[in-house]
Formats: C-alpha cells, sequence, structure tokens
C-alpha cells in the first residue's frame, strides 16, 4: 500500500520531521529545511532486529582481559593518533570538511594493510568502483589486493562481512547507508544510528576492526546525531585548508590512547605523505630579520612541535581597533593584550592586533602565552626577535610568567633544530638541565621577559 506524504529535510544533516522548523534540533542550522514530498511503502510489520546474546552478569575481578592487539594501518602518523595502531573489534569514526582527504588517507591504509596479508573490505556508497579504481591507480595502489564493494544497503552490507570476515572494514560513508525496513532517507537520524549499530555489533562479535567515514556540518561538527559520536570507540578530525598542502589529524575521543596526540600529513600528486619531521617543516618558510615573529615549542601529546608565532600590531583607523585571530582562541588572545597594557605600558587600544599561527596550527595549550605577548611588543616597536631564540610561558593576569610541563623535551626539540637560547618560566627552569650548545633564559614576569629581549627600546 502506498502513501503519500510531506515531510521537511534538513540539508546539512538530513534530520526529517513532520513539520516546518526554524532550527534543527540534530545539527543546530538555522533556516536548513526543505519541503519534500515522497510517496513510499508502509511498513507493516516491525524492523526486525538481532537477539542478545544472553550474556549473564559476572564480578568486575572475575572479567577476563586479553592482551590488546593492535595493527599497524602502514600509515605512521595515523598509527600515532590512534595509540599504536587499530585495535582489534574497535569502531572508529574519521570526520573532516568534503576534499579534505578522508577516502584518499583510507584508501591508501586499507591498501597498506592488504600488502602485509590482511583482509580488507572497502565499502563506498559515494563513488563507483571506476571511481575508486582511477584513484587508486594515482596512488600506486590499483594492484592492491583489497576488496570492493559499492553498496548502500546496510543487510547487503552485512552478508558480505559474513561472508568475507575481513579484518579491517572501511566505510565511505556513514550518511550514504540505509536500512531497508526503516522509513526515513539515507542520512536521517534514524537510519545513521541503525546503520551504525549493526556495524557495531558486528565489529565487537567478529572482532573486526571498522572505520567509518562521517560528513560534517559547516561549523564543523560530525552531521547526524550526537548518540553517533558516543556510540564509537574512537573519533578523529581531519583539519586543515583544502587549498593548502598540510593536512592535521586529530583525535578527539579515544578508548584506548591519548586524545592530545597529533598527526601532520601532506597532501601530494601520490596521495597523503607524513611529515616526520613537523618542526623543520613549519619553521622552513619563516621570515628572516621581520618584526612579529616568535618561535614557540608546543607540545601535541607527547610530541614537541615548534610553530611560528606571528603578530601584527598596525595604527588603526576604527572606532573600536579590529583583534582577528588564526589558530588561537580569541578571547584568551584578547586577555593577554589587556595584560600588556596593564603590567608593561604598552599602548595597544589605537592599534589593530592580528595573530596568526604559521601552516595551519591550532594552538590551545597556555604555553603559547608569552610568545604572543613577544610576537606583538616585537611588531608595536617594529623591533625584530633574535632568530635563534625560543619563547614559551603561560601568562597570568598579573602579568606572571607560570610554570609549564614537558619543559625538558621542550628545550630538547629546540635544541635539536638549532636554536641556541630559550625564554621560559623560572619556576619551570629550575628543574630542567640545559643540554649542550643552548641557553636558558628563566624569567618571572611579562615585562622581564621584554627587558631580556630587548623590544621595548623603540616603543614610545
Amino acid at each position: 500500500m502506498a502513501k503519500a506524504r510531506g515531510a521537511f529535510v534538513c540539508s546539512q544533516c538530513g534530520y526529517e520531521t513532520g513539520k516546518w522548523m526554524g532550527k534543527c534540533p540534530s545539527c543546530g542550522q538555522w533556516n536548513s529545511f526543505s519541503e519534500k514530498e515522497e510517496t513510499r511503502e508502509v511498513v507493516k510489520r516491525p524492523l526486525k532486529r538481532e537477539e542478545g546474546i544472553g550474556a549473564d552478569a559476572v564480578k568486575l575481578r572475575d572479567v577476563e582481559t586479553g592482551e590488546e592487539i593492535r595493527e599497524k594501518s602502514g600509515i605512521a602518523e595515523l598509527d600515532r593518533v590512534l595509540g599504536g595502531g587499530i585495535v582489534e573489534g574497535a569502531m572508529i569514526l574519521v570526520g573532516g570538511e568534503p576534499g579534505i582527504g578522508k577516502s584518499t588517507l583510507l584508501l591508501q591504509a586499507g591498501a597498506a594493510m592488504a600488502a602485509k596479508g590482511k583482509r580488507v573490505l572497502y565499502v563506498s556508497g559515494e563513488e563507483s568502483g571506476k571511481q575508486i579504481k582511477l584513484r587508486a591507480r594515482r596512488l600506486g595502489a590499483d594492484t592492491s589486493e583489497m576488496l570492493l564493494l559499492t553498496e548502500t544497503a546496510i543487510d547487503k552490507i552485512r552478508e558480505k562481512l559474513e561472508r568475507f570476515e575481513p579484518e579491517l572494514c572501511i566505510i565511505d560513508s556513514i550518511q550514504t547507508l540505509y536500512e531497508p525496513q526503516l522509513a526515513g532517507a539515507p542520512g536521517s537520524v534514524s537510519q545513521v544510528r541503525e546503520c551504525a549499530s549493526i556495524l557495531l555489533r558486528y565489529a565487537k562479535e567478529k572482532e573486526c576492526g571498522v572505520i567509518i567515514v562521517g560528513h560534517v556540518t559547516k561549523d564543523g561538527t560530525l552531521a547526524g546525531p550526537r548518540m553517533l559520536e558516543h556510540m564509537v570507540d574512537v573519533v578523529l578530525y581531519f583539519e586543515g585548508d583544502a587549498k593548502h598542502e598540510y593536512r592535521l589529524l586529530r583525535a578527539v575521543k579515544n578508548r584506548f590512547g591519548s586524545v592530545n596526540e597529533l598527526g601532520v600529513f601532506e597532501m601530494t600528486e601520490r596521495g597523503m605523505v607524513t611529515v616526520e619531521n613537523a618542526s623543520e617543516t613549519l619553521l622552513s618558510q619563516r621570515a628572516k630579520g621581520a618584526s612579529g615573529s616568535c618561535v614557540l615549542c608546543a607540545m601535541e601529546g607527547s610530541r614537541p612541535i615548534l610553530a611560528d608565532i606571528q603578530a601584527l600590531a598596525a595604527k588603526s583607523y576604527y572606532a573600536v581597533p579590529r583583534r582577528t585571530v588564526n589558530g588561537m582562541d580569541n578571547s584568551r588572545v584578547i586577555l593577554l593584550l589587556a595584560v600588556m597594557e596593564k603590567r608593561t605600558g604598552m599602548r595597544l587600544y589605537d592599534r589593530d592586533v592580528y595573530i596568526n599561527v604559521a601552516g595551519g596550527m591550532e594552538l590551545g595549550e597556555p604555553a603559547a602565552d608569552l610568545a604572543v605577548c613577544c610576537a606583538v611588543a616585537s611588531s608595536l616597536c617594529d623591533r625584530p626577535l633574535p632568530a635563534d631564540w625560543a619563547v614559551m610561558g603561560e601568562v597570568g593576569l598579573a602579568g606572571e610568567v607560570r610554570a609549564i610541563p614537558q619543559l625538558e623535551r621542550r628545550v630538547a626539540e629546540c635544541a635539536r633544530l638549532g636554536f641556541g637560547h630559550v625564554l621560559c618560566p623560572k619556576d619551570s627552569a629550575g628543574r630542567v638541565r640545559a643540554p649542550e650548545g643552548i641557553v636558558i633564559h628563566p624569567v618571572d614576569t611579562v615585562a622581564q621577559a621584554f627587558a631580556v629581549l630587548d623590544v621595548l627600546r623603540r616603543h614610545e
């Protein structure tokens, strides 16, 4: 029996409702609903679900835990972010903007694991087999033994999984899959939830690693129900500007490792290439002898990375001076500018201030505070900082420079790349032995840091 009905569908996440709504309750977008007239068969029987496994409750101390088995993906930076490799039975969600390189990275990882003799199934609901073959040829993986399936019906995919019994399954993407017996278009909340539930159950029962690709909304969050992120074991975000070559892979959830690790990739004609020496790469194009540039050693998980903090302070012709920040928290930078005015006497109320972290890096740790202050002071006074100095430290509202963690590893990374001086908090410097060829300059306040760097000489 066919039945026509009117529905309103969110253009961002596919959420469906019977009436028009100004704001989508799933992704939060405004004015994204459009009316959709569809004719479908009314499902008279309820959706058949699998029965539970019938497990009994046991005491926690009696639960047996085997050794955690991880499989290397063949891509070093991906393994770093995952915590050492893909855990058997883990379900991994990879999100990112269109064209950022999600499918390319996962196709490379699948081909690398297949080359090691692993059974890999790549399921695509967005591209045809010919398209994937052409991309694999460009990546040099067209001779791979990896299995390819172009299907969107989850019941058919489950049948193929039961038949081939792969050790790794890649789904591109979860928003294209659908359960035939369930009402709703592919990508709707109910369809995404049901398809993810079926894949999760298979992953845990068969101990098969499952990697699914997720679309993102305008504000950069994963489309679909928020419950999807709670269901999976690992959530990865692929970041970067599609117009630039560098890509950053971050973990925002990881049940098997740290969420602070960072993977750096370079997009080339041959696909994603890992950037092993990220510090040297990010500083390779640093301007020499220019004011407003300061080097910071940031910690991304267990990895020290040197970044170039750039600042530009120019005379403002607006009633309210502009504050533009890329790569850092805007409110944090405004707070630091207020501290500089109050504690060092710098005049910034009539200056436009622009802050940029070169290379597309996103810095969230407080250790970047002192580097931002020094870069702004350097630009304001038009006095370049010494090229072989690195600056790091947290700045408080009283202008004090507070201690930062893992200073010894930061200093060692600076020494490895040829820096001769490190300006850092006094409380942290007392517990660090300086490597040969590097001098540590401990400071207590921002004003003292400016005096050591001698950046105030031309300030009026």
